[in-house]
């Protein structure tokens, strides 16, 4: 059976802020993707980085836009996977 999942910004690392811009999308509602593949990319001061899927399944919603400011822990989209 297939469950509705929140995905969370992960943090970003040890000596990173926490938050970051959202630079672009790389997945759209609808879309399937696999453990592993970029979701989308993320802006700090002073790096560029790509947040991966921690799951399987297919991207429902995307619930920050590109440009917005995002917090640790904010939920970024959900999907629809059965991990």
């Amino acid at each position: 059976m297939a469950d509705l999942i929140d995905i969370p910004l992960p943090p970003l690392g040890d000596s990173a802020p926490d938050h970051a811009e959202v630079s672009f999308w790389y997945v759209e509602p609808g879309q399937s993707v696999t453990a592993g593949d970029s979701l989308l990319q993320m802006l700090t001061d002073k790096a560029t980085f790509d947040v991966p899927s921690p799951y399987a399944g297919q991207v429902v919603e995307l619930l920050v836009d590109e440009g917005d400011d995002v917090g640790v822990g904010q939920v970024i989209c959900t999907m629809q996977t059965s991990d």
